[in-house]
């Protein structure tokens, strides 16, 4: 009895010690495209990004920013991780809980690239970061590193 409630235990606090873990799905570009069409009245910003990637590591408190800012308000955060190989949900798990990143994140896992990344946007050369942000027909790709400034400016002018 002692050892069974001593193993709870160490499992409870094991859950507790982890609660900031995400469970991420995996999936193609097909399984992704729907994101990228949503016809209601929130507000997407969408960012292709991966751990190896350093502009994209020194921009992801921005996004953890505005995901903050705009609690309250129609708007939706998705970061794409382009990582890949063994263990790769444990690697991001530890890697979003050192940076204190809370977003929503999926892995794409598409390796026809060349198929995928002009249906993102047609001047995407596949360089990382990127992001796209937009609200039913207003869209706005940024190929590069991106400021909170400008992530809030191009959130507001959608919904003005």
């Amino acid at each position: 009895m002692k050892q069974r409630l001593f193993y709870l235990l160490i499992v409870l606090i094991s859950i507790s010690l982890n609660g900031n873990s995400q469970d991420f799905k995996t999936m193609d570009y097909e399984a992704l495209k729907p994101s990228f069409h949503q016809q209601n009245d929130t507000t997407y910003v969408i960012n292709f990004w991966a751990m190896w990637c350093k502009p994209c590591v020194e921009e992801l408190p921005e996004f953890e920013h505005i995901r903050k800012s705009y609690e309250n308000k129609k708007v939706k955060i998705l970061l794409v991780s382009l990582d890949f190989g063994s263990n790769v949900k444990e690697r991001l798990t530890k890697f979003l809980k050192k940076k204190n990143i809370n977003a929503e994140v999926v892995i794409l896992d598409d390796p026809d690239s060349n198929a995928w990344i002009g249906k993102v946007d047609q001047s995407w050369d596949g360089a990382l970061p990127a992001t796209v942000v937009y609200k039913k027909e207003n869209r706005k790709f940024f190929a590069g590193k991106i400021t909170y400034s400008e992530l809030a400016e191009t959130i507001d002018n959608f919904n003005r």
